[in-house]
């Protein structure tokens, strides 16, 4: 019974067997999962698409790489689709300052717009977070701080988990938990157990063994056998946990056993 947490079905990657991909994902006991978006544009096709489907959400946010095409407007029609109820969080959304795509500035305002949405609505913030960890820490010590969030794909260091784990957020971890070079085992161990998740991210970072293919909602089984093995946990057990998990964060009703 497993949970991808955080994937992108709405990607360009997935046009021509979007359904297909899905199937799969249930073929293989993946009994949920949350396509999130990456700009207003994007939110709505993900409604669009998900509100379809059994066992399937969305979010809607801008992520920091779109930060420039946050306008009000844009803001606007992400909060409003936020009162839909296949909606289950705010994001994508945080700092990325690896790739720079957008002005810092613009990505502060973005993030900060989003913080405050979640607090108004109650829903959960998905974050991003690549090498922005002095400034991330400063913004969870802050209002990100006073909201229900997950550091998603986590590849940060220490002192952020260290901040996360203080706020109660969750912290997710993705395909680069299974890579050969992989030194975050100790990260992993150290999130309680009611704050794990795991997720693809896809269509990107697809784990071992699909390394370099387009990676698909069915393959968090991979991550999943790994995380569960670096905190010393059967596969099921560690399934079951993060999917309940997933549940609860993203405030979906209690997950039954049934397939």
């Amino acid at each position: 019974m497993l949970f991808d947490s955080h994937c992108h079905l709405t990607a360009d990657a997935f046009d021509d067997d979007r359904e297909l991909v899905l199937a799969r994902a249930r073929d293989v006991g993946v009994r949920g999962l949350v396509t999130i978006a990456s700009d207003a544009d994007d939110a709505e096709a993900a409604l669009a698409w998900t509100a379809q489907h059994d066992g399937v959400w969305s979010t809607a946010g801008v992520h920091p790489h779109a930060a420039e095409r946050a306008t009000p407007e844009a803001l606007r029609r992400v909060r409003d689709l936020l009162d839909h109820p296949s909606v289950v969080a705010v994001g994508e959304c945080g700092l990325d300052f690896h790739y720079d795509n957008a002005p810092r500035d613009a990505q502060f305002a973005a993030f900060r717009a989003q913080i405050r949405m979640a607090g108004e609505t109650g829903l959960s913030l998905v974050v991003h977070s690549r090498d922005a960890d002095v400034e991330m820490i400063r913004e969870l010590r802050g209002d990100a701080g006073a909201v229900t969030g997950v550091l998603h794909c986590f590849t940060g260091g220490d002192a952020l988990l260290d901040a996360a784990l203080e706020a109660d957020w969750y912290v997710s971890f993705s395909g680069i938990a299974t890579f050969k070079r992989y030194e975050g085992g100790d990260q992993v161990r150290r999130v309680p157990a009611d704050r794990l998740l795991v997720e693809t991210d896809s269509p990107y970072l697809a784990p071992v063994p699909h390394r370099g293919r387009r990676n698909e909602p069915a393959f968090v089984a991979h991550t999943a056998a790994v995380v569960a093995e670096m905190r010393g946990l059967e596969v099921d057990e560690l399934s079951e946990l993060t999917r309940r998990n997933a549940h609860r964060f993203y405030g979906l009703p209690h997950p039954t056993s049934s397939p």
